[in-house]
């Protein structure tokens, strides 16, 4: 029973937000009941809740300087298309379910890759475990190879030519690993899912990412943009938010998105309409038991999304989802859709909707390039939470000074400098480049030109000397290069 409201359009750069509650405890997506809260420290949320308003300012899209920006470029005719059926079962702890996807290689290519991110180190040490197969191509079955606990090869000999399109079919098992402070966990009755299925590790005109898997096993992944097409089985009483459109109950459709998530839980929600600039119908899900309040991360959503249109261009989905679950220390990005933990309404949100730009929109192979999506949050983090002047300050270690661009391979073995390095040190690059409304500048070309890609160092280089001549050298002092 979540509702949409809309307001008129103030003029300028004012933004109304009209918030409503939706309670979970009108019915699951089946109609069903849904369960109260079961922590006796949490308030039963109320029966209904007032409209609320609040005006804030948008920053300019343009500075003086700023180039004209190009149409933004378009996802590929021949993405990948998904087809991906699951069954979840909270009691067990499992989720089975099958896929198909259509794949047309744009290099010939020897092999197919797909990986198996439940299976890295921090999930499998929680007992999570992914299995694939048998793997199908054009309906025949193929051998295949795990050189890796992440890494499934079909590897029959035979070549895939440039431009000739093949379906995959596999059938799989996932073993939710329990109480796992990450994307694949089940936790308090909530169960969250991401990066959970076999995918493809396509990098166009490049071939597979094959980089070995890390202890934040999302920061290996690349792939590539591709259509979704999802069914999911849930308990009674359970309802999930996911990346892409609900269109019938259980069946979603995720249109150029590199990944899809989902959170499962007995929700109660708050929904509004964004305007980044197109509408986008924003949903925010607080799982029975938090303390948290789903019109207030609503409000921070949609304020985010409609600054940050402003600044990098327009958000590319009709509908943003966030979810609250227990067990998770921060939040963790998909396309479309944010899993968030307690306690994260402030800088973590306006982080994780910029990724919404850096990772979902322009994509980046996270195992070789983690500045790329995580120092571009960050610098979207500062802008809209107005704290570039003390992430500036903000000290680097002296292990990852000067090492910003370094590959996960590199932070497996500092891991507490890995945040200050990565994140906060990539902020700082951009910063480097001088005027902010002129590092945004820079940001919406580089989004312009690489949409719906996997963007390189060289690309966001290339975006930032059109903007500031001398941007390779500013960066290069901080260990970015091409």
């Amino acid at each position: 029973m979540a509702a949409v409201h809309t307001s008129s359009r103030p003029p300028a750069s004012v933004v109304t937000i009209v918030l409503l509650l939706a309670l979970a405890a009108c019915g699951g997506r089946d109609g069903s009941p849904t369960p109260p809260p079961t922590s006796s420290s949490t308030a039963a949320p109320p029966t209904s809740a007032p409209t609320t308003t609040t005006t804030v300012a948008v920053a300019p899209a343009t500075a003086p300087g700023c180039p004209a920006m190009p149409p933004r470029a378009t996802p590929s005719p021949t993405r990948p298309r998904y087809t991906l059926r699951a069954s979840v079962d909270p009691v067990a702890g499992r989720v089975t379910g099958d896929l198909a996807v259509v794949f047309t290689p744009d290099v010939a290519t020897d092999r197919l890759v797909f990986r198996l991110w439940p299976n890295g180190p921090r999930p499998a040490a929680l007992g999570g475990r992914l299995e694939a197969g048998p793997v199908t191509v054009d309906g025949q079955e193929e051998p295949t190879l795990s050189p890796d606990p992440t890494t499934l090869v079909v590897a029959s000999g035979r070549r895939f030519e440039a431009g000739r399109a093949v379906r995959v079919t596999i059938p799989w098992r996932l073993r939710l690993p329990g109480g796992a402070d990450d994307r694949v966990s089940i936790d308090g009755g909530a169960i969250r899912l991401g990066s959970f299925f076999p995918i493809l590790a396509w990098e166009p005109s490049v071939g597979w990412a094959t980089e070995p898997a890390t202890g934040n096993f999302a920061e290996a992944s690349t792939a590539t943009t591709a259509d979704f097409d999802v069914t999911l089985e849930v308990p009674s009483g359970f309802e999930a938010l996911a990346s892409g459109v609900q269109d019938r109950p259980g069946h979603w459709t995720a249109t150029a998105m590199r990944d899809v998530g989902v959170s499962i839980g007995r929700f109660t929600k708050a929904t509004a309409t964004a305007h980044a600039p197109e509408p986008v119908v924003v949903t925010v899900g607080v799982h029975a038991g938090l303390a948290e309040s789903a019109p207030a991360y609503l409000q921070k959503v949609v304020v985010t999304l409609e600054e940050l249109a402003a600044r990098y261009g327009p958000y590319p989905w009709p509908t943003f989802t966030l979810a609250l679950t227990p067990g998770l220390g921060g939040g963790i990005e998909y396309p479309g859709h944010v899993m968030q933990g307690p306690g994260t309404l402030g800088r973590t949100t306006s982080h994780e909707v910029g990724h919404q730009w850096f990772y979902a929109l322009v994509g980046n192979n996270q195992g070789r390039d983690p500045w790329l999506d995580e120092g571009l949050a960050t610098w979207t983090e500062a802008q809209a939470e107005r704290s570039l002047t003390a992430l500036v300050a903000t000290a680097v270690p002296l292990t990852g000074r000067g090492r910003a661009g370094a590959p996960m391979a590199f932070w497996e073995t500092n891991p507490g400098t890995y945040y200050r390095s990565v994140y906060v040190q990539g902020a700082q690059a951009l910063a480097a480049l001088g005027d902010p409304a002129l590092v945004d500048c820079a940001l919406r070309l580089y989004v312009a030109l690489e949409a719906y890609d996997i963007g390189r160092p060289a690309d966001l280089i290339r975006a930032a000397g059109a903007v500031v001549p001398d941007a390779a050298a500013r960066l290069g002092r901080f260990g970015i290069g091409p």
